[in-house]
């Protein structure tokens, strides 16, 4: 073949990848593929992407396996069908002439064709053929690389694009899809490295930047994590996503007020979801902002209607602790109204709440009411049994009293404290002699310093009598 022949070959080459960058076909994503995250589907789906894929029919001499005379002739008819548009006729022609002496570019040539007609498997194999045959054949590696980046085989597709850099083809695409690689596998300081590069290659891309600050962030250098993400939240404060996860930064830095902004900006936004407004409440629950935390922990069970209300429940329990009476009455007001249709173990959580209310409040009438329904919820609720016979004994039902000390008594978990409870209310009445068994089983049970003491001291006195 004449060197003018040679030239209008590759002339005709560089056409059909220039014609195919312009409109290349986007394969489906496999099922497997579908896991992938929003950000790195939308690599694949990307012009720079598909441009990389078209521009791999291009040969690259330095590292690219011979081809004869009679193979590039071959090769020069396939070309022209895959400029006409003939994919299945290309792959035809390809399939008769490959062999296993044939040169790797006819495998290679066989995965691109395959991965455009949405047969990713069959590109795969040609493509491990063709990198069986030519080791150094770095456009098939980058290709086996992205199909496997596609099928989610990241541990693979890690180990392709590592060849590919090997072979002098680093890019910011090539890292940036490395680093998610190495996101994926678990190997975040790689992943570090990986995202490093593409961001240094590709600066203006902020989903290397991303990735970059998602593997400080699982390292825990949260410090560093967060100065990255607030940069790119400068840059593009219309992303919620980049708000929110610069909370989260903030939040494990230890700087709540900072993490409080982020979070409100996601609201604002329009983005916020259940865990958003939880970690809100927690944050504004930490600066003791209470009627705000009351806010938002409501509005994450009106922002998800599966939302539990686990995290609701557990800061009405901080709430109250806190001396917080009003802001924990709105709170458990708002859950039974969000969700009217409780569980068991949710409506006992609450009546134990409205007890603690009632006893803070000195609400008697309403203690007792809410202690009752936790008896008859669950009549082995050690806890409520003991808090009803204290109501009983505050209010001279001494009988009562005892009877519900008795009842709790009968359950292992609360036996010490029921027992305790029953010889304090004997003391009281002066029936020393009575209260000692019971206030030695509970120090049997639970040796506390301050229960041992006590009955040391109720021993004494009934030496005296």
């Amino acid at each position: 073949m004449t060197r003018n022949s040679i030239r209008q070959v590759l002339s005709f080459a560089v056409a059909c990848a220039v014609a195919l960058a312009q409109d290349a076909p986007k394969p489906e994503i496999s099922p497997r593929a579908r896991e992938l995250t929003q950000a790195e589907r939308a690599v694949l789906q990307g012009p720079d992407f598909q441009k990389r894929f078209a521009e791999s029919y291009l040969a690259e001499s330095d590292i690219e396996p011979k081809i004869g005379p009679v193979e590039r002739e071959a090769l020069t008819k396939v070309m022209q069908l895959i400029s006409a548009e003939k994919l299945p006729e290309a792959l035809t022609e390809l399939a008769a002439l490959a062999s296993p002496d044939a040169s790797a570019v006819y495998d290679f040539t066989i995965g691109n064709l395959n991965y455009q007609q949405e047969k990713p498997a069959d590109a795969a194999k040609s493509y491990q053929v063709a990198v069986a045959k030519f080791p150094k054949f770095r456009r098939a590696w980058a290709n086996l690389g992205q199909i496997q980046y596609r099928e989610g085989d990241f541990k693979s597709a890690r180990r392709a694009f590592a060849r590919v850099i090997e072979l002098g083809g680093g890019d910011a695409m090539l890292y940036g899809l490395l680093g998610v690689c190495h996101a994926r596998s678990a190997d975040d300081i790689a992943a570090e490295s990986a995202f490093r590069m593409a961001s240094l290659l590709q600066p203006e891309t902020i989903d290397w930047k991303m990735g970059l600050a998602e593997s400080l962030f699982r390292q825990r250098r949260f410090a560093d994590a967060a100065a990255l993400f607030r940069s790119m939240t400068e840059q593009s404060p219309e992303r919620a996503d980049l708000w929110k996860f610069e909370g989260e930064a903030q939040a494990m830095l230890g700087e709540p007020m900072r993490a409080i902004e982020c979070f409100e900006m996601v609201t604002r936004l329009g983005a916020a979801s259940a865990a958003t407004y939880n970690n809100l409440g927690d944050l504004y629950a930490s600066q003791q902002l209470f009627d705000l935390a009351v806010s938002s922990y409501l509005g994450a069970l009106g922002a998800d209607p599966k939302a539990k209300t686990d995290r609701a429940l557990r800061a009405a329990k901080f709430l109250c602790a806190n001396g917080a009476h009003a802001d924990t009455r709105t709170l458990v007001d708002g859950v039974e109204q969000k969700r009217p249709e409780l569980a068991a173990s949710e409506k006992k959580e609450i009546l134990s709440l409205r007890a603690s209310l009632a006893v803070a409040q000195g609400a008697s009438a309403e203690e007792a009411a809410a202690l009752e329904k936790l008896v008859e919820l669950d009549p082995l609720d050690g806890n409520s049994l003991i808090l009803l016979g204290r109501f009983h004994d505050r209010a001279g039902n001494i009988e009562q009293a005892v009877f519900q000390f008795e009842r709790a008594a009968g359950v292992a978990a609360f036996e010490a404290q029921a027992k305790l409870s029953h010889g304090q209310l004997l003391v009281r009445q002066g029936k020393y002699q009575e209260a000692l068994p019971l206030l030695r089983r509970a120090v049997e049970l639970q040796p506390k310093e301050a229960w041992q003491k006590y009955l040391e001291q109720v021993e004494g006195a009934a030496r005296q009598r």
